[in-house]
């Protein structure tokens, strides 16, 4: 176990401590539990720094990455959709579609075509709306003020639309990756 792949366990340990936490009803609830959602996103990033930074990327890590990931958003997806039913929809698109491009990359690694549906740009700027968006749900409170939830609902139909645009370039390029000469 290296200092990388801890960091990307530590974020499926997060998980039902933000869950406990949402829902404990305790003093600033909503603020620990956007916190603490914060940190785990940000282990996101730290994992893969400490990975290229001390030379300790694993096949174990590259698995386990993209798993906690997951993870972490679909159950506080999940959680988020049984307090705001009005995200619904964008909760169902985003799952959708984080079940399908994984699919597609295993698909594609068992072509040795992995490399062709790589995280792009739009990919990255999904992720980064995608979790902006759950910390603003998660630290909305029946207190807070209006625009609040607003923001957090935007975010989250912006979200689901640019899961929509990445999936189609990934498909998009996985179909040039294994049909060349039908482009």
């Amino acid at each position: 176990m290296n200092l990388a792949n801890a960091t990307t366990i530590s974020r499926i340990f997060l998980i039902p401590i933000i869950i406990w936490i949402y829902l404990s009803g305790i003093e600033y609830a909503y603020f620990w539990s956007a916190l603490l959602f914060s940190l785990a996103s940000l282990t996101d990033w730290l994992d893969g720094f400490l990975a290229r930074k001390l030379k300790q990327s694993s096949d174990f890590g590259a698995f386990l990455d993209p798993v906690a990931d997951k993870l972490l958003v679909a159950s506080i997806l999940l959680l988020l959709l049984t307090i705001y039913s009005a995200i619904l929809i964008a909760v169902a698109i985003i799952i959708f579609r984080e079940l399908l491009v994984s699919a597609l990359r295993e698909w594609m690694a068992t072509r040795e075509q992995r490399d062709t549906v790589k995280v792009a740009f739009i990919g990255k700027l999904k992720t980064t709306v995608q979790m902006l968006a759950i910390i603003t749900l998660l630290y909305n409170s029946p207190q807070s003020p209006a625009w609040i939830w607003l923001c957090g609902y935007w975010l989250i139909n912006l979200a689901a639309v640019l899961s929509v645009w990445s999936m189609i370039i990934y498909f998009r390029n996985a179909w040039r990756g294994l049909f060349p000469k039908a482009n």
